[in-house]
C-alpha cells in the first residue's frame, strides 16, 4: 500500500491532504471521483494511513505499528464500507457500517476513518442516511466516498463534502513509468500512454492485457486492408471482435487513434509525433492518398459510432455506417 511519495501524479491532491494534515484542518468528508484505475484508493489510502501513524507527520513513516496494521489491511480505526448487492449501497449498508459504529471512540488511533468505494451505487435512501452522520459527526470521524461519478450524489451530500478531482497524467509520466517501473519498450509504452489517457491503471493493466494484444493485431490488419475489404468482410471482422468479447468502445478508440495519427502525419510530416511508430510505412502512405476532410469525416464516423451505441442503436448498422465512411475517404 503506497505512501504519498509513491503515487505517481496528483500532485495537488496530495499537497491538499499533506497541508489539511499539517494545519490540523482536516475535514470530516472527502469525495474523491476519478475513473478507476487512476488512484482514488491509493490516495485515499495514503491519507488515511498517514492521519493514522504515530509519527504525526504529513507522510506516513511506513515503519510503525500504526502504519503496518493499515498495510496488512488490519487497522481497527480504518474501517472500508463494503455491500452486498454488486449494483447498490443500500440503507442498511450505511447504517450498520457506518451510522451504528461512529459513536464508538477508536480503538488506538486519535481519528476514526470510513472509505466507501463505487459510493455512487448508494441509493438515495442510504444518502439520506449517510448526511445525518456527516451533518453532525463526532470531532475524530472522517468519512471518504470515492467515486467514478459524482453526479450521482443529492446536492446536500455534495455541499457538505470537499470535492477533489483527479485529473488525467500527461502521456510522458505515464510513458516514463511504464518503460522504467515495467520494463516495457518505448514503442509499446508510447501506444499503451496514448490508449489509456492519463489513466495510469489503466496503462498497466494494458501492458498485461491479452484482451488488448488480440485487438491491437485484429484492428491494426482491418485498418491496414480497410480498402481492399468489402463491407460483409469487415462487418464479419467486428463481429468476431464482439464474440471474442472485446469492449467495442475501447475499438473505436483505437480507430480513433489511429486516424489521429494518419491526420498527424499529413500535418506536420513527423515520425516523433505519432503513436504507432511502427507502422509509420502504412501511415505515410494513407496520409499521402487521404484528403483532410476525408480524414476529418473518418474522425467524425467514429465519434458518431459512439453516440449511436451509446442511444441503443443496432451495433451492426452503427458499425456498417462508420466503416462505409472508412471506405470512401
Amino acid at each position: 500500500m503506497p505512501g504519498f511519495n509513491d503515487i505517481i501524479g496528483h500532485e495537488m491532491i496530495k499537497e491538499h491532504f499533506k497541508k489539511a494534515i499539517e494545519t490540523n484542518h482536516v475535514s470530516h468528508a472527502y469525495i474523491l471521483t476519478g475513473e478507476a484505475g487512476m488512484g482514488r484508493k491509493s490516495l485515499a489510502n495514503a491519507f488515511a494511513m498517514t492521519l493514522l501513524c504515530e509519527k504525526g507527520k504529513k507522510e506516513p513513516c511506513m515503519q510503525c505499528h500504526a502504519c503496518k496494521q493499515v498495510m496488512s489491511g488490519n487497522h481497527p480505526d480504518l474501517i472500508f464500507v463494503n455491500h452486498e448487492k454488486p449494483n447498490s449501497i443500500g440503507v442498511d449498508d450505511i447504517r450498520e457500517q457506518i451510522n451504528d459504529t461512529i459513536m464508538v471512540r477508536p480503538y488506538s488511533s486519535y481519528y476514526k476513518i470510513y472509505i466507501v468505494d463505487e459510493a455512487e451505487k448508494m441509493t438515495a435512501q442510504a444518502q439520506n442516511a449517510l448526511l445525518k452522520t456527516i451533518e453532525e459527526p463526532p470531532s475524530y470521524a472522517i468519512i471518504m466516498l470515492l467515486t467514478t461519478n459524482q453526479e450521482a450524489f443529492l446536492p446536500t451530500i455534495l455541499s457538505r463534502c470537499v470535492q477533489l478531482k483527479l485529473k488525467p497524467l500527461q502521456d510522458s509520466v505515464v510513458r516514463t513509468y511504464l518503460m522504467e517501473s515495467l520494463g516495457i519498450s518505448e514503442v509499446k509504452a508510447e501506444i499503451y500512454a496514448a490508449f489509456a489517457r492519463g489513466n495510469l491503471g489503466k496503462a498497466i493493466h494494458l501492458a498485461s492485457s491479452e484482451d488488448f494484444q488480440l485487438m491491437y493485431t485484429e484492428l491494426l490488419h482491418m485498418l491496414k486492408h480497410l480498402k481492399d475489404m468489402d463491407i460483409t468482410e469487415l462487418l464479419d471482422y467486428i463481429k468476431k471482435l464482439k464474440d471474442e468479447s472485446l469492449d467495442i468502445y475501447d475499438c473505436l478508440d483505437f480507430m480513433q487513434l489511429w486516424y489521429r495519427d494518419v491526420l498527424m502525419y499529413k500535418v506536420t510530416q513527423d515520425i516523433n509525433l505519432l503513436v504507432f511508430k511502427e507502422e509509420y510505412n502504412t501511415i505515410k502512405e494513407m496520409s499521402a492518398s487521404s484528403a483532410y476532410d476525408g480524414i476529418e469525416k473518418i474522425l467524425q464516423s467514429i465519434d458518431k459510432a459512439g453516440i449511436r451505441l451509446n442511444a441503443n442503436v443496432n451495433m451492426e448498422l452503427a458499425m456498417e455506417l462508420m466503416l462505409l465512411v472508412m471506405k470512401e475517404n
